[in-house]
């Protein structure tokens, strides 16, 4: 699994969490993975969040013929702590392989801010990769934190009204939302409705500013994100997400979301 195409789809949220009201609860949801209508694999978000802090694990596989080829597999976690009103991510980790290459991101966060980040093999050094600055890496959220999405206390309505400031360690890029109306939606422990958000993908540095694929995504205009309710919690999370790519849509939906409410995010953690 390329760790651009997981961190764009990992990033279709921005965390930033109100301290006051903000509940508890843990999550366990499962997502299928496909491309053209054939399903290609597998991915499970688990963990838990409460008024103080949130941890997160991720983990994806490709099964079937394309996973036995390829041996795509990949797998992340995210740490943080509610500060003035806003999530804050402390850590982030994401590790990715196949059968021709492997990598590993970490990185350490305060206050929005990368302190610290190892990428283990480098990031190659190619004349098209628009340089990363410093501040590149401030006022930003990391990928798997991302999934959290905040209501604000004014209603679910206003979810995807928002820039999303992303950083994976390799790239930083905006994602633009905007509101698309609203589903009703039923799968394994959730029935209701969710939000649609169309998204924006926008280039800012770290990409290889030539290649074909960078132009196509700043071009798109098919991608989506569906957002359904964390009971117990003020923020919702992604129950689908939707990327028109060059060889057609790639689509990662949930069939399980299964919310404890109660929950906190230390419980969560044992």
């Amino acid at each position: 699994m390329k760790l651009a195409v997981a961190s764009l789809l990992a990033g279709l949220a921005l965390a930033a969490c109100p301290a006051a009201g903000a509940g508890a609860a843990s999550l366990d949801a499962r997502y299928e993975v496909s491309l053209l209508g054939i399903t290609l694999g597998t991915a499970s978000l688990s963990g838990g969040i409460d008024g103080t802090g949130y941890k997160l694990d991720m983990v994806a596989r490709l099964t079937g013929i394309v996973g036995g080829v390829t041996g795509g597999r990949g797998s992340g976690a995210a740490t943080g702590v509610l500060v003035g009103g806003k999530l804050a991510p402390k850590t982030f980790a994401v590790s990715s392989a196949n059968s021709s290459e492997s990598r590993t991101v970490r990185m350490a966060l305060a206050e929005g801010t990368v302190a610290g980040i190892d990428i283990e093999p480098p990031i190659d050094a190619k004349p098209d990769r628009v340089p990363l600055n410093d501040s590149h890496k401030r006022n930003i959220v990391d990928p798997l934190s991302a999934f959290l999405m905040p209501v604000n206390g004014k209603g679910h309505d206003g979810a995807c009204n928002r820039t999303l400031p992303i950083f994976d360690g390799a790239a930083r890029y905006d994602i633009k939302l905007s509101s698309a109306g609203t589903r009703k939606i039923e799968l394994d422990g959730y029935s209701g409705p969710v939000f649609v958000c169309q998204a924006r993908f926008v280039p800012i540095a770290g990409h290889r500013a030539l290649r074909p694929s960078t132009k196509f995504m700043a071009e798109n205009r098919d991608i989506t994100a569906w957002l359904a309710p964390v009971a117990g919690t003020d923020m919702m999370v992604p129950v689908r997400i939707s990327v028109k790519t060059m060889i057609g849509t790639a689509v990662i939906e949930a069939s399980r979301f299964r919310v404890d409410p109660g929950v906190t995010a230390t419980a969560a953690r044992r």
